[in-house]
């Protein structure tokens, strides 16, 4: 038995968005800069396909089959969302979007805390210096 011609235009479709979106649109060609960081775009991809038709009677005119009439479409959108930026120790993720101040607070948060952490342990060296002087 053969394929129903809407199982035709369904596939040409999905093969058709298949060749436009690969692994290296959402996450794109790594970038190195001269200092050795790693640059690498991250984007959002998305697909929509839709696909119909249907047979119509001849008034008995044809034997077996009726006739076809059907069409099909796909469309794809691509977002950059942001860079991954590895280097220096650490890996970062800068979005694209400026106006996200949480994530740019997440992505922070790590020095942030990093930055309390040595200037306690600054101060406690400090007053440990200063009750040695004192003691002396």
């Amino acid at each position: 038995m053969n394929n129903h011609p809407i199982e035709t235009l369904m596939k040409t479709a999905m093969e058709s968005i298949k060749e436009m979106v690969d692994v290296n649109t959402v996450v794109g060609d790594p970038v190195e800069t001269p200092d050795g960081t790693v640059i690498v775009p991250v984007s959002r991809v998305t697909c929509g396909f839709a696909a119909g038709g249907g047979e119509y009677d001849t008034n008995g005119e044809l034997e077996g089959h009726l006739p076809f009439g059907g069409g099909s479409g796909a469309g794809v959108s691509v977002q950059p969302v942001g860079f991954l930026v590895v280097g220096q120790n650490q890996i970062r993720l800068m979005p694209v979007d400026a106006n996200n101040a949480v994530e740019r607070l997440i992505d922070l948060a790590p020095q942030v805390l990093n930055n309390i952490r040595e200037m306690l342990t600054h101060r406690k060296k400090s007053e440990i210096t200063r009750v040695t002087e004192v003691d002396a």
